[in-house]
């Protein structure tokens, strides 16, 4: 058993992120399904829920692309966030660029956007396990509005 927390933002003055990521592009699948894996791996492994790589067919991704935004830099995908409405999700660095400060610009960038659409609260999910991301996001302005026990 672990637990999760729900988490909101509804201060409409959101830092700007300084990046730009793009629409997702089929040209960067196999690179966002390894990077995604290779994110979450862990945590899934850590908590035992499995599969411990979400993503093994292209489908899953394909049919979700729509939402799903990548932060790259020529042909190398630094960063991936998705927008489901007004929920941040899926949000990730690649191994490679790890500890140079893109998981925050990233969520900055998603919250950004999610406001840009008109909502005026932003939502996420997040496992207490990944204490770093818990942080990140407490110290960028959300607060948790309930802890559910998986």
């Amino acid at each position: 058993m672990f637990k999760v927390f729900e988490m909101i933002y509804t201060d409409p003055k959101i830092q700007p992120s300084g990046i730009e990521c793009t629409p997702f592009e089929e040209k960067f699948l196999q690179a966002y399904k390894e990077a995604y894996n290779a994110a979450f791996h862990p945590m899934r492994e850590a908590l035992d829920r499995k599969p411990y790589d979400w993503y093994s067919d292209d489908a899953a991704i394909l049919e979700k692309q729509k939402d799903i935004y990548l932060l790259t830099n020529g042909d190398t995908l630094i960063g991936s966030v998705a927008c489901y409405g007004n929920e941040i999700d899926d949000l990730f660095v690649a191994s490679a660029s790890r500890g140079k400060g893109y998981g925050k610009k990233l969520l900055l960038w998603g919250m950004n956007h999610i406001w840009e659409q008109g909502y005026k609260e932003i939502v996420l999910h997040v496992a207490e396990w990944n204490g770093a991301a818990v942080k990140m996001y407490l110290d960028v302005g959300f607060a948790i509005r309930t802890t559910v026990s998986i």
